[in-house]
């Protein structure tokens, strides 16, 4: 198994150094400076859902409400501060907005012990229509002028490095050390191998479950802050596109497998790298949104099933807990 996955992980890597090449040969402008900083850009938002699914998908799990709290706490945080709130005071509602809603997920998940795939459409329906109805005036929130000491989250540059791609980098080092050496994330890949199991041995299974669907709502709340910093706005409607469906696709093509327990930060990043370059590609050919949506709904098809294949559920590991 380890080294199917490994091989797995391999072979998406080649591939995303072929598209990349190919693209670079045959497209006019993929290789200009301009679009390489755009496609970091565009990667560095995608590449940090990515891990925020990452630790979610190893604890056997699945959010389909990132988009709403990539989009509603940092609205929240544009609305509030526009409206004449003080920093300090939009910030924290935002921040306490986020962690209830987390913890919101994983007590339905852990407690209540719905299925996290209902959980998360349903809270992110409900999270994306408070916003709509309760905070914001209008679909576009521009980036207030009082924020600008904190817009270095996604504007200007270190060494030549956009600052999203940083802020990616940093989140990749976070998670990596929380997945690797402290004791939630080996608890964490224990209970997504198998949550009975974890369960008996005396894993505290759902408060567990709690905390990694507050990480997941924190690390979705500040890819919306880095993304908001770059443009200058949030786009407040971005939870009605298919921008979940890429997320889910860097986790799944990167190698992480959906029976949980498997996969890790490097899964990811090799994921994001590839739909990054896909979806620049499809960009440049003027190809239309519909056909965009056709091809990565194949890829992700084959995606879930090269996953069905290589991490196969079982009756020992196919316990409470699943999507």
């Amino acid at each position: 198994m380890s080294s199917a996955r490994l091989s797995q992980q391999t072979i998406v890597f080649g591939i995303f150094i072929v598209l990349f090449l190919v693209f670079s040969l045959l497209l006019p402008g993929f290789f200009s400076a301009s679009n390489i900083v755009a496609l970091l850009q565009n990667v560095a938002i995608l590449g940090i859902l990515g891990l925020g699914m990452a630790i979610v998908v190893i604890g056997r799990g699945i959010d389909i409400s990132m988009i709403a709290a990539l989009a509603v706490p940092p609205g929240l945080v544009l609305q509030m501060v526009n409206d004449g709130y003080p920093v300090s005071v939009s910030v924290a509602a935002a921040l306490a907005l986020v962690i209830v809603f987390g913890l919101v997920n994983g007590w339905l998940i852990a407690y209540a012990e719905v299925p996290s795939l209902f959980t998360t459409l349903a809270s992110g329906l409900f999270l994306a229509g408070l916003g709509q109805v309760a905070f914001f005036k209008l679909d576009l929130v521009p980036w207030p002028p009082q924020l600008d000491a904190i817009a270095g989250f996604g504007r200007g540059s270190i060494v030549g490095i956009p600052m999203p791609v940083v802020m990616f980098g940093l989140t990749i080092l976070v998670c990596a050390f929380l997945l690797r050496y402290t004791r939630f994330g080996t608890y964490l890949y224990a209970t997504g191998d198998n949550p009975l199991g974890a369960r008996t041995i005396g894993i505290p299974t759902r408060p567990l479950i709690l905390r990694q669907y507050v990480f997941a709502a924190l690390i979705a709340a500040f890819a919306g802050m880095v993304m908001a910093a770059s443009i200058g706005t949030m786009q407040t409607r971005i939870y009605n596109s298919t921008m979940i469906y890429d997320v889910i696709l860097v986790v799944v093509l990167g190698g992480i497998g959906l029976s949980g327990g498997r996969g890790g930060v490097l899964n990811a990043v090799t994921g994001t790298l590839l739909i990054g370059t896909l979806l620049n590609g499809m960009t440049i050919l003027d190809m239309s949104y519909s056909a965009q949506n056709l091809i990565k709904g194949v890829i992700l098809l084959i995606a879930i099933l090269i996953d069905s294949v290589l991490n196969p559920r079982n009756e020992e590991t196919a316990q409470q807990g699943d999507i």
